[in-house]
């Protein structure tokens, strides 16, 4: 990979915080990628989400679908999305890279962001849409429009669909490789550390499967039942960030310190909250067979070379969590209708040939997950240029 098309740093002239834009690559002119807020985002963490968006565009890449793969993008801003000012920060950040938005970045929610709150701000901001990028590219952009909204507007227990899909693909994912493993779903004990959309998505799809979640972190702490926590109803005590309200733990429930989720014994680990959260010293304490990253670059490299020569696979971000970008464009291209059951089939079909694809080109290679993702992605990135053209 090359250095990215474009980085940018944005300073407010209001706090003095700072944001940033990479746009990695364009095809057919537009790029795809989140956009989040956290205190301490810098370029180079953006620099590095953009280039899994890249990844992530191109594993998906199906010729015969309608959803043509895009570039990869990343947009972040340094600050707590709890700050009282968020908000208005995020209104002014999305009106300084307005014209990137009406032409070539199409983004949506991140860590710390909703989807819905990034749609409020990009309407105060003057922006017809958040993707309105993609829109030149559509055969009929009213009736795709219709269709994404319409898939927006569905909830399933309560929950939207867009909060889901991701969430369905990081289980499908760790479900792949349990079956490739020849491991059993009843007595795999799971630890989800961050509850927000994609973790709690996860939690909820791996206990309905059979898998049993002994462990939940969130910003107070660890909640801990060796014999398996109560999913639901952590998830409906959930506030705006994915932080639980104590009150929903059942008598045999312990509360843990915020830093004990990596020593619970448990054979898959969901990384779901902030970037770098496995580092080369925490990664000792491990002790799952399989991490799945359901956020955004959470195990170091450092920490995954040593996690791999003690055999601790690492099913990596650029695959496992890419589920609901995909969805969004499967949608709006027309591959999928607005209807969950055909949301979460066409996603689990799909997670689930790449993670086995994946694995086989590892084992075949005798490399990691990871590399074999890239590996995968160096085959059909050539291809995509070739069909589509390519923006360096």
């Amino acid at each position: 990979m090359t250095t990215p098309l474009m980085s940018l740093t944005w300073t407010d002239h209001v706090t003095g915080r700072q944001g940033f834009l990479v746009v990695d690559r364009l095809v057919r002119g537009v790029s795809s990628g989140g956009l989040r807020m956290r205190p301490g985002c810098t370029l180079e963490e953006v620099a590095g989400l953009a280039r899994g968006m890249t990844m992530k565009e191109a594993l998906h890449y199906n010729p015969e679908g309608r959803y043509v793969p895009l570039g990869g993008a990343k947009g972040g801003i340094d600050c707590d999305p709890r700050d009282p000012g968020a908000y208005e920060l995020l209104v002014r950040y999305l009106r300084a890279v307005r014209p990137y938005i009406e032409s070539i970045w199409t983004t949506g929610e991140d860590l710390g962001l909703t989807q819905d709150l990034v749609d409020r701000a990009a309407t105060e901001a003057g922006l017809v849409s958040s993707v309105q990028a993609v829109f030149p590219l559509l055969d009929d952009e009213a009736a795709a429009r219709r269709r994404l909204a319409d898939a927006f507007a569905i909830e399933v227990d309560g929950i939207g669909l867009d909060e889901l899909v991701g969430g369905c693909g990081v289980a499908e994912s760790a479900l792949a490789a349990l079956d490739l493993a020849g491991v059993p779903y009843a007595g795999t004990r799971v630890v989800v550390q961050g509850l927000g959309t994609m973790g709690g998505a996860t939690a909820r799809f791996l206990t309905r499967a059979g898998l049993t979640v002994v462990a939940v972190a969130d910003i107070k702490g660890t909640m801990f039942n060796p014999d398996g926590l109560d999913v639901e109803a952590l998830l409906a005590a959930r506030d705006a960030y994915g932080t639980v309200d104590r009150g929903a733990l059942r008598p045999g429930d312990l509360e843990l310190p915020g830093d004990a989720w990596p020593a619970v014994d448990a054979e898959v680990l969901v990384p779901a909250a902030v970037s770098y959260a496995v580092d080369a010293v925490n990664q000792e304490r491990i002790t799952a067979r399989w991490i799945v990253e359901a956020a955004n670059m959470p195990v170091l490299p450092e920490a995954e070379e040593l996690l791999a020569a003690r055999g601790v696979t690492v099913l990596p971000d650029v695959v496992v969590n890419s589920g609901t970008n995909a969805w969004w464009w499967w949608t709006l291209f027309g591959d999928i209708g607005p209807d969950a059951d055909e949301a979460f089939s066409h996603t689990r079909r799909s997670m689930r040939a790449l993670v086995e694809q994946m694995l086989a080109r590892a084992h075949a290679d005798g490399t990691t997950p990871r590399a074999a993702a890239h590996a995968i992605v160096a085959d059909r990135l050539p291809l995509i240029a070739e069909r589509f053209g390519w923006y360096r």
